[in-house]
């Protein structure tokens, strides 16, 4: 664990809504793009919403956090606010006109969402 704290530091850290619904899966699909890519590291939501104090630490740390959410839920926010991180950018992929069980995923939907990311994450 204390290799992932060490990792975080100064790190732009990612955190994706992977719910059920397509929305969430696409959030997530788009959050390992932008990993794979460089862009930043893709983090445990799941640590962070169960504050496990090194998850909270690494988070705390990082030079810039992207939130990405599938629908109104909110669930990935709530998660973060609940672990006392309110610092964060982002993004709920319902308001950019995706709708909840009805958006196809395919590389197209995935860019769309992650190019949205890059402009928070530059």
């Amino acid at each position: 664990m204390a290799e992932q704290s060490a990792q975080g530091n100064q790190a732009k850290l990612i955190f994706a809504c992977s719910g059920a619904a397509d929305v969430g899966e696409l959030s997530d699909k788009a959050a390992r793009q932008l990993h794979r890519e460089g862009i930043g590291k893709m983090f445990c939501l799941a640590g962070v919403g169960a504050k496990l104090n090194n998850f909270i630490e690494t988070t705390q740390a990082a030079s810039q956090i992207l939130v990405v959410d599938g629908c109104p839920m909110d669930c990935a926010k709530k998660s973060m606010e609940n672990a006392g991180i309110s610092n964060f950018d982002y993004i709920r992929i319902t308001d950019m006109g995706f709708q909840k069980g009805k958006s196809e995923i395919n590389n197209q939907t995935i860019e769309t969402i992650a190019a949205k990311g890059r402009e928070f994450l530059k």
